[in-house]
């Protein structure tokens, strides 16, 4: 019998009542329960509660029953508002009776807000005692005549610690309800009241009241500056469109008249000359050490980028804040888009200036840092310019660069024809290198704040930076060193280290110094014509990659992969890791765009109408345009994918049949990368090979097709001698269009 009751039981369980998913939200904020508590309570993710409050889904047994029983307890503490009509605004004014309905630790509460309430202003403004991480519920703040109270100038609780000053975090998402009140969720399931009406007030609320920013990340660098996140909700509250129309999103920007805009003049704030647009900085010039400057964010304008950071844009405020708040916290406070804060995370962790030793006077000031990229824009050498560079002004136009006049140092796009035993094995692997250019960064030595030095009939030398004419195209990779040991390969089916479509040099032409290396490391001899070289020199980007592979690695252990994995272990935590938790799957994506997108930015091209080739464009003002840079870590990471498939085709005599970038096709027997990768009993595989794992450099499984799959994608592809390029589909296997190789 007692079986039959317990059956009883669970059917009653599995119905139990609960409220609409507003009022869930409302009941759980009314306690001032963050959505983390409520999740550990109940034994499930935080994303699960807040899919419960949006109405996304809704809880099963157990959980239901116990999620009822809360919603139940709260209920009864906080009764819901009756209507009365024409809404009002939220004064923040508890009615005595809902006073007197508090029991308990929310009567507690109640007297102790009332205990606290501030009665006099102070001379400078301070945080409100009602934005803390534990904010008083609205219907237990005591009777008021404003909405937001001051805080008085004796209450020291109110005022922030000096290591309290970004108590509440990096970053506010701002929602706006039906009766227009703003509310900001933060970071660890924090929640504000925001009481500014206007954008201006927004600003100056933010810079004097809401305790937001982040600490510097370098000693010589500069405090992050506060992100506001605004929903389309947040933007229709301060008069701002919740789109852009076509126009404003091709300008980027709204008109120089909109009325917000207007409203900002005649407070004194200022805009960057990217104006009001997806990313904006609102600002007045600084006076002493302390910025005045926030930063805007608007996802439905576009902010973020779908190929950065996926569904992050649709997702609640809650949700939004914490994707972006373990951004913040494991790379740095976005913004822009992440090519945008790749670029710069790099000054932040290399600042250009340090504070001088005192003068006579005791007076210190900037000087240049050792190390840096220093303050000043500079000329790359001809052959590293892009095409239309001031430089280049000289050449004809529509004048077509020569391998021997321009430095071409680019990731692979090569691929080649199935041989016969390839077509008689069964399946198509892609093997992919995590974070690729983000390995082949640490350790780079760069040029830094010196500019380069011409010279003719140079000795080659690996430890300096810069570019070199040389004649690679003896080096033949049938008979080369592995290992500094001279071995016989199949090397037309390899593709050349020394260019990007894989094929080989047939004359003198421009490399960057990890190129002409390995060529040296291949066992032959170079003999450069010129070079562009850079004497003063150092890892630039080491602290750099140090800072994104950490937030990579510690993201990635959140989803359960961790280093310390053997093979299997490692493709069965693989297996579906981001389903665990899609928001970190969301930052985990985002991370590897910053280190892609970063290394990109070092060549930012010219962009918009107006410009013409000759004429500077606005990137070229930066210290951080360094196209030799990206060259120097472009090569790095093309000659360590060779380097890999070499040690692997001289130990296995496998060789790839397509390689995109960071990822590698081999035909096998079976549909795992254990099935290409010849990993011992102890574990271990080929010394110098591609090996799995989660950290940078290592590789993992990009996707396993059919053999047959890829004759088929060859013959629909390919013509007038073109190869498609199977690296590219091996992940889904889906075509989409004629494989140009662009």
């Amino acid at each position: 019998m007692s079986e039959l009751f317990d059956a009883v039981d669970a059917l009653v369980a599995s119905r139990s009542p609960l409220p609409p998913p507003a009022e869930r939200r409302r009941l759980r904020q009314a306690h001032a329960l963050t959505l983390d508590e409520v999740a550990a309570a109940l034994g499930v993710r935080r994303a699960t509660v807040g899919g419960w409050e949006s109405g996304k889904a809704e809880p099963r047994p157990p959980e239901r029953e116990a999620y009822a029983r809360l919603l139940k307890q709260l209920a009864t503490l906080y009764p819901a508002p009756q209507s009365t009509g024409a809404p009002q605004e939220d004064t923040g004014t508890a009615a005595p009776a809902a006073q007197a309905r508090l029991t308990g630790g929310a009567a507690e509460a109640a007297a102790t807000a009332e205990a606290e309430e501030p009665s006099a202003a102070p001379p400078a403004p301070v945080p409100h005692a009602a934005a803390t991480r534990r904010p008083v519920p609205r219907a237990e703040r005591a009777p008021q005549s404003s909405r937001r109270p001051t805080a008085r100038k004796d209450a020291p609780a109110d005022t922030p610690a000096p290591g309290d000053v970004y108590a509440h975090g990096p970053l506010l998402v701002l929602d706006a309800d039906t009766e227009r009140q703003v509310t900001g969720y933060g970071v660890g399931g924090l929640i504000l009241d925001v009481p500014a009406k206007s954008l201006p007030a927004l600003v100056e609320w933010t810079l004097t009241e809401a305790r937001l920013g982040s600490q510097k990340l370098h000693g010589s660098g500069k405090d992050g500056d506060p992100l506001l996140v605004l929903t389309a909700a947040a933007c229709e509250r301060y008069g701002l469109p919740a789109v852009l129309s076509e126009a404003e999103r091709l300008a980027g920007r709204l008109p120089e008249g909109h009325k917000v805009i207007k409203q900002l003049e005649r407070a004194d704030w200022q805009l960057t000359k990217r104006g009001l647009g997806p990313w904006a900085r609102i600002y007045r010039p600084a006076h002493g050490s302390r910025r005045q400057c926030v930063q805007l964010c608007i996802p439905s304008w576009r902010a973020l980028d779908d190929r950065a950071w996926g569904h992050a844009a649709r997702l609640e405020p809650a949700e939004l804040a914490r994707v972006l708040g373990v951004y913040a916290a494991r790379v740095m406070t976005p913004v822009g888009s992440t090519a945008v804060t790749g670029l710069q995370l790099m000054t932040a962790l290399n600042p250009p200036t340090r504070a001088s030793e005192p003068d006579g006077d005791g007076k210190r000031h900037r000087e240049h840092r050792p190390g840096s990229l220093g303050t000043q824009p500079m000329d790359p050498a001809p052959c590293e310019a892009t095409d239309g560079h001031p430089v280049l002004a000289h050449l004809p136009r529509f004048h077509v660069r020569r391998p021997d006049e321009r430095l071409f140092e680019e990731a692979y796009d090569w691929a080649r024809d199935l041989t016969d035993t390839e077509c008689m094995q069964g399946h198509l692997v892609g093997l992919d290198v995590n974070l690729a250019f983000g390995a082949a960064a640490n350790g780079a030595v760069v040029g830094l704040a010196s500019p380069p030095v011409h010279v003719t009939s140079p000795v080659f030398d690996p430890a300096v930076p810069g570019s070199w004419l040389v004649d690679l195209s003896h080096v033949d990779l049938s008979r080369v060193k592995v290992a500094k040991q001279w071995r016989r390969l199949e090397g037309h089916l390899l593709p050349s280290p020394f260019t990007p479509t894989g094929k080989r040099p047939e004359g003198p032409a421009w490399y960057a110094t990890p190129t002409v290396a390995y060529a040296v490391e291949l066992g032959y001899d170079v003999a450069p014509l010129e070079a562009w070289l850079r004497r003063e020199s150092g890892r630039f980007l080491d602290g750099w990659y140090k800072r994104l592979r950490d937030a990579y690695v510690a993201t990635m252990t959140d989803l359960g992969v961790t280093e310390k994995l053997s093979p299997h272990q490692f493709l069965q935590a693989m297996d579906g890791y981001k389903a665990r938790d899609p928001e970190l799957g969301i930052v985990v994506d985002a991370v590897k765009m910053t280190v892609k997108g970063g290394i990109g930015k070092l060549q930012e091209k010219a962009r918009g109408g107006g410009w013409k080739p000759g004429q500077a464009w606005p990137a070229l003002a930066r210290p951080t345009w360094r196209p030799d840079i990206r060259a120097t870590v472009i090569s790095r990471a093309r000659i360590n994918m060779h380097r890999k498939m070499l040690n692997l085709a001289a130990a296995t005599g496998r060789y790839p049949v397509a390689v995109l970038s960071d990822c590698a096709v081999y035909a096998a027997d079976g549909p795992s990368p254990l099935d290409v990768l010849p990993y011992g009993a102890d574990g271990k595989t080929v010394p110098g090979s591609f090996r799995l794992g989660i950290s940078p450099g290592m590789v993992k499984h990009e996707g396993t097709q059919s053999v047959l799959w890829g004759a088929d994608v060859l013959e629909q592809l390919g013509a007038d001698g073109h190869v498609a390029n199977l690296a590219r589909y091996i992940k889904t296997g889906e075509v989409t269009a004629k494989d140009t190789g662009e």
